[in-house]
């Protein structure tokens, strides 16, 4: 099996790392004896904020905003990221960037660089009501007080504002396979639609 590039973006709340985790099982039972390399960009912010530099300062104060942190700070994260880890040996399989077509556009450099191949990128396509109502779920359920209405709605804004064209990059650049999966179904329908597309002939 080639060694497989794939690319999550959706709105937040519309499953992304579940359906990440369930590729990962997919790719591991075709796969068995190629690494995954798992690049999450969002826990990697989170391990950032918590460093005392003034730019982590800086990035913490515009998170608790609400604030879209700045297109540098992801690609100088995942770039660091790549440089340390990467061998060409593995599958990558990337969630959380790019987040703007600039950052796209970087991306797309560092995996020609990397010779990825032609990446796929799986968009999970959800409405913002589905996304609005996922997200006040989970933050009812797991007790997050950051993850209020306003919040919530200032991240859908920016997801509308930088995060649909970047989707609109990738469906018309041919130097991808785009995949687009409904969001709006169960975990099980959506994975099955992930795997039927993902995985055709």
């Amino acid at each position: 099996m080639k060694k497989e590039t794939f690319v999550f973006i959706g709105a937040s709340g519309c499953g992304k790392g579940t359906q990440v985790e369930l590729l990962k099982q997919e790719l591991t039972k075709r796969d068995p004896k190629t690494p995954i390399f798992y690049l999450q960009t969002g826990q990697h912010f989170r391990e950032f904020v918590k460093s005392e530099s003034r730019a982590a300062a800086i990035a913490r104060e515009a998170q608790e905003r609400g604030e879209l942190l700045p297109g540098f700070l992801a690609m100088w994260l995942w770039s660091d990221i790549f440089i340390k880890n990467l061998t060409g040996n593995e599958h990558l399989v990337i969630d959380g960037s790019p987040r703007t077509v600039d950052e796209a556009e970087h991306l797309d450099v560092a995996l020609k660089f990397f010779k990825r191949g032609v990446p796929t990128v799986i968009f999970i396509n959800v409405s913002p009501e589905w996304s609005m109502a996922r997200m006040k779920e989970r933050a009812a359920k797991e007790s997050r007080n950051d993850d209020t209405e306003a919040s919530i709605a200032k991240r859908l804004a920016w997801y509308e504002r930088d995060v649909v064209p970047t989707v609109e990059r990738y469906r018309r650049d041919r130097d991808y396979r785009f995949v687009e999966v409904n969001g709006e179904q169960s975990v099980v329908d959506v994975h099955r639609e992930v795997i039927e597309k993902v995985f055709a002939a």
